[in-house]
């Protein structure tokens, strides 16, 4: 077996031996639970362009990654913050995403799309106002719309730094909640995901705005599917999915917690939106499917050696999580480069990247061993260490 040197903290390298990937036979829907898979774009390294300006993507293989993502049975979420959404990937690009991903689940049976709508082509200022802001959602979603989509209505740094009450909140949702051609899954995501974020809804208590958004869902429950909040802490998901009305779906965007969330209690369980199934999508999906065989000692077996992994690739600063996301995806051989649009991939060290390199072994994620061993070493060698 392959044995590398890796940074071990301290400043010094420590020998570390890969071990076998796992088998993980892909399941096929449908599954017991709503998957989603968040997914990731990827940089194309051959644009002539600004990359901490201006995104280019590689087209083709950004496809190809949903592609994979389907043939596991995920739906994609679409031009999300895992796509780097507001940190490299503007509103323009965004939708050509989207328009680019329902093409390519027209020749995928059974093929699912759910695409982000936002307001991030209106940048927050003391000048925009909350008909503004109103007007933005409404571009998006109609843009979204026109192409045939379906909606995850996004949070709003706009709406953030705008309202001045939760009252503001309820105005601007229940405005395009009434407009909608079928019902959307909303995205409560928290600060630590986005600082510009913190105190959605109108509070930076999380349970008085949790009440605020729980009002708003009632109000407008035939036109939410569901809503993903993404505040990493499991106790808040629990209570907010026991107090949702009937028919409507908790999204579970825990990150660190979403074995148990999936799998649920008496009393309920979490659908899943995710973007660490993007990292870990062949272990999800083997998980869920044995979850819908009702086999849940196997689902926990395949996925307890992925929470540590996707707990170090979402660790604070959490917004940064995306770059693990793509280094995923670069040692599997998904992307032939480690390279990210807006210059991300210098977001996290060569520690945290080691770190990831042993977790998603020991997880059995490191389809081909050798290669993943090679591009470890390549971007070491980058940063001056010889592994």
């Amino acid at each position: 077996m392959t044995t590398l040197n890796l940074p071990a903290g301290a400043g010094k390298l420590a020998p570390y031996t890969l071990k076998q990937p796992k088998a993980f036979p892909a399941a096929k829907p449908p599954f017991s639970r709503v998957a989603y898979a968040a997914a990731h774009v990827v940089a194309d390294t051959l644009a002539e362009h600004d990359p901490w300006l201006t995104p280019a993507i590689d087209w083709d293989r950004t496809i190809a990654f949903r592609q994979h993502l389907w043939s596991l049975g995920f739906g994609v979420a679409e031009a999300m913050d895992t796509a780097q959404r507001g940190m490299g990937l503007d509103w323009k690009d965004a939708l050509e995403l989207v328009r680019r991903s329902l093409d390519a689940a027209k020749d995928v049976p059974g093929a699912t799309v759910a695409s982000g709508a936002g307001t991030d082509h209106l940048a927050p200022g003391p000048d925009v106002t909350i008909d503004k802001v109103i007007a933005a959602y409404e571009e998006q979603c109609g843009a979204i719309e026109k192409l045939g989509g379906r909606i995850i209505l996004m949070a709003s740094r706009a709406l953030t730094a705008a309202a001045k009450s939760p009252d503001d909140y309820a105005k601007v949702y229940s405005r395009i909640l009434s407009q909608v051609k079928q019902p959307v899954i909303l995205h409560w995501l928290g600060e630590m995901f986005d600082p510009a974020l913190t105190g959605y809804w109108g509070n930076g208590d999380h349970l008085k705005a949790m009440d605020t958004c729980l009002d708003v869902i009632k109000a407008n429950a035939a036109k939410v599917d569901g809503i993903k909040i993404s505040l990493l802490d499991k106790d808040k998901e629990i209570l907010m999915r026991r107090k949702l009305p009937k028919g409507v779906r908790m999204y579970t965007g825990d990150d660190f917690n979403y074995a148990e969330l999936i799998a649920g209690d008496a009393e309920g369980y979490s659908d899943a939106l995710l973007g660490i199934f993007d990292a870990i999508a062949p272990a999800a999906s083997s998980a869920i499917g044995a979850l819908t065989r009702g086999d849940e000692k196997t689902f926990h077996e395949l996925l307890a050696p992925t929470v540590p992994l996707s707990r170090h690739i979402f660790k604070a600063p959490t917004r940064f999580y995306k770059t693990g996301v793509v280094f995923m995806a670069y040692l599997n051989g998904h992307q032939d480069h480690f390279v990210m649009v807006g210059g991300q991939q210098s977001t996290r060290s060569a520690q945290h990247l080691a770190e990831l390199f042993r977790l998603a072994d020991a997880a059995g994620l490191l389809s081909d061993p050798d290669r993943a061993a090679s591009r470890m070493k390549a971007v070491m060698a980058t940063q001056g260490i010889a592994a």
